[in-house]
């Protein structure tokens, strides 16, 4: 807080180097060492042997008018050769012979609206913001053995960039060969079109998990043109800036992600046939589930049944792209001391009761390992990246699907090994929405995604309730640099992820401010104790924050005394960008201990946040959870500080 100015400046010179804002100052480079001040609409008027069928496309739209104008914007451009290959495919004899509404999706599949991104900006994954049809620009890459293995750069897998990084006065312009499709398929339909893929596919739709994934679009939500593209100002911060604008999604909708071994994989592991799986599926959930054992085998669909455990296991109520499902990027390389911890995440699956543990980054993208960078004692399922998985585009209409290297199941050793961990939950994953509206994860805009009461899964919202998940930016002094900011004279409760059977320590990761208010804090509409006073600072006696020192036998002793008292400093794996310190250095970044209770993977917690000052211009920047087992926090070597 009290550096927050410094990070503000900081961070509008990294936006826009890293999101590549652009003017019509002088130095707007073109493939980063020359200048062409045109507009993407320009550019491609100036190049009509190249771009003249999909400048027609455009024009039949109102979207060649807005490429000229002022933003930022991201134009996939398919050059003269990929719209011949597009009229051929779909039997259009020419340009004029496309429907009116085929050319309007057309344009909005190839534009992002919202942000300027170069190569540079993403490795290996999803791009940070969707197209204007609401789906994901992927982006992977392969090296060009005849060209002294320069990177080849792939837009969901079958368009090659032939051209990237064009700059232009409004954003940037990439040239592709063929035209970005979009799947009309829903996921389960996506998978079992797959031929790599015929067990998993199989399973799915047997054990009826395929049912499951077969919503799209919540035809009950509805939101106004103001809400969406006007938005409104929202109070989410302090110092200087009080309020942030916050935008509405135009749509909601419900989106599944499924973690699938290829049928190379269960051969590997001598199943080849629906039968073997099972039997697997029987051997591995009879140990998990004893208390089951033998009493759901006959009826694939009861969800107690070992092989649709098995599936929905793979299965998660979100969509989550190859580098959405931990920290990755400029924030990770920035933010995160990787020497420490592992970029990680937990997430619940369709198994009742289950939950997932991703690591990132650089050991690659694992579920259920633990370890440390290349060093484990769980080495866990890998899941591949886009460049690894071969050329089939893996997105559906309602979701994503990833292959991964082993096979993924809820087993004893990752109950009792992998998840018997402190278990951090970022806000923003606490919900489905806030992932499938592309609300966590935005990156280099500093504004806020509103959600409508009544349309946030596991969650309850009373009308007075502003909810909101904050983009990411690097300056920021929270986890993760993004919050879910709530604010007005709030009453929110939250289901809480289902961790293995056992007594936890459950605590509120937070940032003080004197706006912020106090809260009573309910598990299950049980108070947990006192309310929390979210405006004051560590050093307070009844806190007992004390600076570190050199002696660490002095700094473990005044954590103990601090934990006493229910309070615990920040982390020391993770920084505000270009930060003197990790959070741990902070007074203002605290954790709580709301209380100490035993937890039944069988059963549903809620927390309850209750605002106690009657004033509508409090908020709470909600950072995180931890859910921490009695064997970590009470352990005779003591609880690590990352």
């Amino acid at each position: 807080m009290m550096t927050k100015y410094k990070y503000f400046l900081l961070a509008a010179l990294v936006l826009c180097g890293v999101a590549s804002c652009v003017d019509n100052d002088d130095d707007i480079p073109l493939n980063y060492y020359q200048s062409k001040k045109v507009t993407a609409a320009g550019f491609l008027e100036a190049d009509k042997e190249q771009f003249s069928e999909f400048t027609a496309i455009l024009k039949r739209t109102p979207y060649f008018s807005m490429l000229s104008t002022y933003g930022e914007f991201t134009l996939f451009a398919p050059n003269n050769e990929a719209i011949g290959k597009y009229l051929k495919k779909m039997g259009y004899g020419t340009i004029d012979n496309i429907p009116t509404a085929t050319c309007d999706t057309l344009a909005r599949t190839h534009i992002i609206k919202k942000g300027a991104f170069f190569t540079t900006d993403v490795g290996e994954g999803a791009l940070p913001e969707l197209n204007m049809d609401d789906a994901y620009i992927v982006l992977s890459s392969d090296s060009d053995v005849t060209n002294h293995n320069a990177l080849i750069y792939y837009v969901n897998k079958n368009s090659r960039m032939v051209d990237y990084n064009d700059s232009v006065t409004n954003g940037v312009v990439h040239v592709i060969n063929n035209v970005i499709s979009s799947s009309s398929l829903l996921l389960p339909d996506k998978i079992a079109e797959d031929p790599s893929l015929t067990i998993f596919a199989q399973a799915l739709r047997l054990t009826g998990m395929a049912d499951s994934l077969n919503k799209y679009i919540d035809e009950k939500y509805t939101c106004s043109e103001d809400s969406v593209h006007e938005g409104v100002m929202v109070r989410c911060t302090s110092g200087s800036a009080l309020y942030t604008r916050s935008f509405w999604p135009e749509k909601r909708y419900f989106k599944y992600t499924a973690f699938v071994e290829p049928d190379s994989v269960f051969h590997a592991k001598g199943i080849n046939n629906l039968d073997d799986l099972k039997a697997y599926a029987k051997k591995i959930y009879d140990e998990t589930y004893p208390e089951d054992a033998g009493l759901y085998d006959d009826d694939p669909k009861l969800r107690k049944n070992p092989l649709n455990r098995f599936v929905s296991y793979h299965l998660l109520p979100r969509v989550g792209q190859y580098n959405s499902w931990v920290m990755s990027g400029d924030l990770r390389e920035h933010c995160w001391y990787t020497s420490l911890s592992d970029p990680e995440e937990f997430y619940e699956t369709m198994c009742p009761g289950t939950m997932m543990r991703f690591a990132g980054p650089p050991a690659g993208l694992f579920i259920n390992r633990k370890g440390l960078q290349n060093r484990f004692t769980v080495r866990g399922v890998k899941v591949l990246s886009p460049s690894e998985s071969g050329s089939v585009d893996q997105n559906a209409l309602n979701g994503v699907y990833h292959y991964i290297d082993d096979i993924l199941a809820y087993t004893t050793q990752v109950r009792d090994v992998v998840l018997n961990c402190r278990i951090r939950i970022d806000a923003t994953v606490l919900s489905p929405d806030f992932m499938n509206c592309n609300g966590r994860g935005r990156y280099g805009e500093d504004i806020l995604t509103g959600f409508k009461n009544k349309f946030i899964t596991d969650w309850k919202v009373s009308d007075e309730t502003y909810v909101g998940v904050h983009s990411d930016v690097g300056y920021w002094n929270s986890y993760q640099a993004n919050a879910v900011c709530i604010s007005g004279v709030f009453d929110v409760a939250f289901k809480l992820l289902p961790v293995p059977s056992g007594t936890y320590e459950i605590r509120l990761g937070y940032t003080v401010g004197e706006e912020r208010g106090v809260v009573q804090v309910y598990l299950n509409n049980e108070p947990c104790g006192i309310p929390v006073d979210l405006r004051v600072y560590g050093p307070d006696p009844n806190i007992g924050w004390v600076e570190d020192t050199d002696d660490e036998e002095e700094n473990t002793a005044n954590d103990k005394a601090m934990h006493n008292r229910g309070y615990m400093k920040g982390m020391d794996s993770y920084r505000p960008w270009d930060a003197d310190g990790p959070l741990r250095n902070n007074n203002w970044n605290l954790r709580r201990v709301l209380a100490t209770q035993y937890l039944d993977s069988n059963k549903t917690y809620y927390l309850r946040f209750r605002q106690v000052l009657d004033d509508p211009d409090r908020y709470w920047s909600f950072d995180y959870i931890e859910l921490c087992p009695k064997s970590v926090y009470g352990s005779p070597e003591g609880e690590d500080t990352h």
